[in-house]
């Protein structure tokens, strides 16, 4: 008969704990001297943002995916998202400007989840002033919602052209129905195309007049309209496209219902969107 583990003491739990609370903090100790050698091998606070969606959104999938226990994913994902985005402001300061047209209770909300408190949080009312702020900014990010207020209207025009702002992600970077900051928003910067995920392309189509033949046109490509807006020259689309479609593409497929097409610019990209999966219900 194997012999009886002694019980285990509740001291003995916390010095368990505190050793832990140690390991943890002497590993961000330790993370941060790996950012002050990053910073001297890529001269990050020369080159503006330091913000990389492309492997933040990995990083985020991949925690998601592995994390277990009673600890609520909720409170892990924040912790990380302070962490990637505290060092990434002490690689190359930036703030974070955001639209809070809808109120800025949920942008606030969206800016601190994602971004900490560390980062600087300034609040504009529209996407233009927020396109504007960070296109005469060094490194700057804008957020602003995905479904902005109907007075917005043809908000995404100052992301065309090529050397103006372009979205870089989406957020949140993991979705779920009871996101603690779940507002649907996209985040722009000044061009980072060594940096870009290009999984989801954002297109800013402007056109003659449209259909709802049109739409299920672009439907046919994966395509969808994330906004809409009339101006006196026509309709203007933002589109959601999968990473195969081109400007030629959206152009082509709309050739032979006779929409004239006036532009069409990509104006940004993002991961796709990553959906928690749900628990497993227990089985008892």
């Amino acid at each position: 008969m194997a012999d009886a583990q002694p019980p285990v003491s509740l001291a003995d739990l916390r010095r368990d704990i505190d050793r832990i609370d140690a390991e943890m903090h002497g590993l961000l100790m330790e993370r941060g001297t790996i950012i002050d050698r990053l910073i001297a091998v890529k001269k990050t606070q020369a080159t503006g943002s330091a913000f990389r969606p492309g492997r933040e959104s990995s990083m985020m999938r991949t925690l998601a995916e592995r994390h277990a226990g009673i600890l609520p994913f909720d409170t892990v994902e924040s912790i990380w998202r302070v962490i990637i985005s505290t060092f990434t402001y002490v690689q190359a300061p930036y703030s974070v400007h955001a639209d809070i047209s809808i109120g800025d209770a949920p942008m606030r909300d969206t800016a601190r989840f994602h971004f900490g408190f560390t980062v600087p949080y300034l609040t504009h009312q529209g996407a233009d002033a927020v396109i504007n702020a960070v296109a005469s900014s060094a490194g700057d990010l804008g957020i602003f919602p995905a479904e902005p207020s109907a007075k917005s209207g043809f908000w995404w025009r100052g992301l065309i052209g090529p050397d103006t702002p372009k979205i870089i992600a989406r957020l949140p970077f993991v979705e779920r129905p009871d996101h603690p900051a779940g507002t649907p928003g996209y985040v722009i910067s000044k061009p980072i195309e060594d940096a870009a995920i290009r999984e989801t392309l954002l297109f800013a189509l402007h056109t003659h007049h449209w259909s709802d033949t049109a739409t299920k046109a672009l439907a046919s490509l994966g395509a969808t309209i994330e906004a809409q807006a009339e101006d006196a020259a026509g309709t203007a689309l933002l589109l959601s496209c999968p990473e195969t479609v081109s400007t030629t593409t959206l152009i082509g497929s709309l050739t032979p219902l006779e929409i004239t097409v006036h532009t069409c610019d990509e104006i940004g990209s993002h991961a796709n969107r990553f959906q928690l999966a749900a628990a497993t219900p227990s089985l008892e």
